[in-house]
């Protein structure tokens, strides 16, 4: 069997206990060694083998997967934050699925999560912002054009961008473009719930200075929108006195 579990956004009592279980109960552990806290191999038993797949190809990793399956062994692949966003584990699943080899999915503390923890903020604020758009810059590897940082802006919903740090003069242009000014609030979380956390609060046109002056290159999210500085917002109605829902009735 193969258990695909999210490390978490970093601090290593953020994975989850069904998570914690299958890394203490597993024979083998293929982990992405790039961003996952290492602290988590300390949960390992006796005699696991452990695999860091950054120095290693989809065939290597797959090859560690039907190895251990021939010999009756249960493998971990330990995937940071949450496993379905930008995780590659489709790719794996598919060649699993044609290997007739089982496995599931175990969900994980995304790093989106844990930023809005370090930020003590709320995506969704009333009539400020309903919806999260979680997107990258196109860099190395391509976005589908449909799905440019430019066309999102024009929502101006909040955004959570990925994988981007090193695109931030870029990333500033795209979202004015689109629609944002340069004055909207932003916010950078590097390595955000690690014990080396920092977060920066700035706005769209400062971006990359932001993370020049502070030396950030890597390993950041940042989030765009108004709802980084608490702006003025809507008290939620679930909690209104004058409103009616199934557990209660208006009170004013």
């Amino acid at each position: 069997m193969i258990h695909f579990v999210g490390a978490g956004s970093g601090a290593p009592d953020l994975i989850t206990v069904r998570g914690q279980k299958y890394l203490q109960e597993a024979d083998v552990i293929i982990y992405a060694g790039s961003l996952v806290n290492p602290e988590l191999l300390e949960q390992k038993k006796e005699g696991c083998q452990v695999y860091n797949s950054a120095y290693m190809t989809l065939e290597e990793v797959i090859d560690v997967m039907k190895t251990a399956e021939a010999d009756g062994k249960m493998t971990v692949r330990l995937h940071t934050g949450d496993p379905c966003i930008y995780g590659a584990i489709r790719e794996q699943m598919d060649i699993l699925d044609e290997l007739h080899i089982a496995y599931d999915t175990c969900p994980g503390v995304s790093a989106f999560c844990g930023a809005a923890s370090a930020l003590n903020l709320e995506y969704t604020l009333p009539d400020v912002s309903q919806s999260v758009i979680i997107t990258r810059m196109a860099g190395r590897t391509p976005v589908p054009d449909k799905e440019s940082i430019r066309s999102f802006a024009a929502h101006q919903a909040t955004m959570v961008v990925f994988l981007s740090t090193g695109l931030l003069e870029e990333l500033s242009k795209e979202l004015i473009a689109g629609g944002y000014n340069a004055d909207t609030p932003a916010a950078i979380v590097y390595k955000a719930t690690w014990k080396d956390e920092q977060k920066f609060i700035c706005t769209v046109g400062t971006l990359a200075q932001t993370a020049k002056e502070n030396n950030i290159t890597k390993t950041a999210l940042m989030i765009i929108g108004d709802v980084v500085t608490h702006s003025e917002y809507e008290r939620s109605e679930l909690y209104n006195p004058a409103f009616t829902t199934e557990f209660r009735e208006a009170s004013v």
